[in-house]
């Protein structure tokens, strides 16, 4: 019989405590019925974790983080954290850093029932995840903004040919196995140094996958072709900062935040992290969409799978993602954000009873 499968699962802030549940009880209902093999362990991070140990990321779970076989983990609010030599660090800018997970996935589609695009959509945002304008996370030590006098504040923006070569594979490699095209986002007649660096690592990965078209576009006009034309995307493929505002954009075109799957990714670990923040101004109100985390982690369920060679993952990642859909498709069966009825429990509820064991669903 395989090993176990650890699953970490980190709550968050805000809503996180609310949706979290929902995922533990999905990733139960998969377990049940497609025999995975998983095993939850929940610790905390966060405003709740500082309370406690007098840091939002304890050294403790970093540990667990990095002998998991991935990471289920609940939004953050970071605003509401005590300065860093206080024990305030980001949590998923630190998590990234540590795990090296340097490929932000973010698939977006347009789904039956919720409003429509201009266009069909269908797409993936491949934003390299670990530098970039993030100045908390893209040095070795200290951060990258510096104010030399208290009236003059500097970020420093780093890139690498190394982070631009691997996130170009991971770009690459995933549009093989879709409709071969990759569209690069930047802005290198501005950044001509760091784009002009990104690109050229784009440009010679491109080199080694004949089979998959790339094209250049830049990011401004990036934000109107997405909107007009969505149909004509693939694979978005572009820096940190670039790639999070397109994919919220792509996220609110697909239906809204709440279905902002978002999977970060390294060679040896992921995490499922939904793609909106921690929501504090509904948080224990019973009114948060669960889905985005629900979707990141059937996509975490699917890297484990392709790792260990076990085709019942992404199953289960495929029935998940049909059950949302299904869910998705009537107002009677949506959260309030899109129109629907039904709470963060409620829908969470509904979700599992879609997804029972072959068994119960055919009794």
């Amino acid at each position: 019989m395989p090993d176990p499968i650890e699953i970490l699962v980190l709550p968050g802030d805000g809503i996180g405590p609310e949706i979290t549940p929902v995922v533990e009880a999905v990733l139960r209902a998969v377990d049940r019925r497609f025999g995975l093999g998983l095993r939850l362990t929940r610790m905390e991070v966060g405003l709740a974790a500082h309370a406690v140990h007098g840091s939002t990321l304890p050294d403790a779970v970093i540990a667990a983080a990095e002998a998991a076989d991935g990471v289920v983990l609940g939004p953050a609010e970071m605003t509401s954290y005590p300065p860093r030599e206080e024990g305030g660090v980001s949590v998923p800018g630190t998590l990234r850093k540590r795990l090296d997970l340097y490929a932000n996935i973010r698939p977006a589609r347009s789904r039956a029932g919720l409003p429509q695009p201009p266009a069909p959509m269908d797409l993936v945002i491949v934003r390299e995840n670990t530098e970039g304008f993030y100045a908390d996370r893209n040095m070795f030590a200290g951060i990258a903004e510096f104010m030399p006098t208290e009236e003059v504040a500097l970020s420093v923006r780093r890139i690498t040919a190394h982070a631009s070569r691997r996130i170009a594979r991971v770009a690459f490699e995933m549009a093989r196995a879709r409709r071969r095209r990759v569209t690069v986002v930047q802005k290198k007649h501005v950044l001509q140094l760091t784009d002009g660096l990104f690109v050229r690592e784009v440009e010679a990965a491109a080199a080694g996958f004949p089979d998959v078209m790339l094209e250049s576009v830049t990011v401004d006009a990036m934000a109107a072709a997405l909107y007009r034309h969505p149909d004509r995307f693939d694979i978005v493929l572009t820096t940190n900062m670039f790639g999070d505002i397109l994919s919220n954009l792509t996220a609110e075109m697909s239906g809204g935040l709440g279905l902002s799957a978002a999977l970060n990714a390294g060679d040896r670990h992921a995490a499922a992290n939904a793609g909106h923040g921690s929501a504090p101004d509904i948080a224990g109100q019973d009114k948060a969409n669960p889905c985005s985390l629900v979707l990141s982690s059937a996509m975490l369920l699917e890297w484990i799978g392709r790792r260990r060679g076990r085709v019942e993952f992404a199953a289960a990642a495929g029935a998940i993602e049909a059950a949302v859909d299904a869910l998705l498709a009537s107002p009677a069966t949506r959260t309030a954000d899109l129109g629907g009825a039904l709470g963060t429990r409620a829908f969470g509820a509904a979700l599992v009873q879609r997804l029972g064991t072959a068994e119960e669903r055919a009794a």
